[in-house]
C-alpha cells in the first residue's frame, strides 16, 4: 500500500513539473514557479530545483536562481546541469573567474550529458578575456558534441572570421 502511494505521489509530482516546463517554455514565469514548488513539495529532486533555477533566471533573479541549483547539487553532486547553470547566471552577472569554477565542476561531474554547454560558457569567458584561440577552441569542442549548436558555431565562425 504504501508503494503504491509513493508511485501515486512520484507521478503527481512529475506531472506539476511537466507543467511547469510547459508554462517556462510560453513565457508563463510565475505560474511555473508554482508549479515547480508544487512538484519539489510532493518530491524533490535535483533536476526539478534546477529547472526552478532557470526559471527564475529569466525573470532575472540570479540569486535565487543559483540558491535553487546549489540545493540540486546537495540532492546530487553528480549532477552536472546545476554547475553550468550556475556558471551561466555568473557570466550574466559579469563574474567570469567564479563563472569558470563552476563550469569546470560541471565539465567533472559524472552526470552530465549536455557538456557542450559548458564548453560554451568557458569559450564565452576566453573570449571576453581576449583569449581568441582558447576560446574558439572550447567552442569547437561543443560543436564537435553537439553538432547542432547554433549559437556555438556563430562564435566560432565570429571569432574566425576576425582572426583571419
Amino acid at each position: 500500500m504504501k508503494e503504491n502511494n509513493f508511485e501515486s505521489q512520484s507521478e503527481k509530482s512529475k506531472e506539476y513539473l511537466l507543467k511547469a516546463y510547459q508554462l517556462q517554455m510560453n513565457g508563463k514565469f510565475e505560474e511555473a514557479i508554482l508549479n515547480y514548488k508544487k512538484s519539489l513539495k510532493i518530491h524533490p529532486t535535483p533536476e526539478a530545483h534546477t529547472f526552478l533555477g532557470w526559471t527564475y533566471s529569466f525573470i532575472g533573479d540570479y540569486e535565487r536562481a543559483i540558491d535553487e541549483c546549489k540545493t540540486a547539487i546537495s540532492l546530487d553532486p553528480e549532477y552536472g546541469n546545476p554547475y553550468n547553470d550556475i556558471g551561466a547566471y555568473l557570466i550574466q552577472q559579469g563574474k567570469f573567474e567564479e563563472a569558470m569554477t563552476w563550469l569546470e565542476l560541471a565539465l567533472n561531474a559524472n552526470r552530465f550529458s549536455n557538456k557542450q554547454f559548458a564548453h560554451f560558457n568557458i569559450g564565452k569567458i576566453l573570449e571576453h578575456k581576449g583569449l581568441w584561440f582558447e576560446a574558439l577552441e572550447e567552442y569547437r569542442k561543443s560543436i564537435e558534441l553537439c553538432p547542432d549548436y547554433l549559437l556555438a558555431k556563430q562564435r566560432f565562425n565570429r571569432l574566425q572570421g576576425m582572426l583571419n
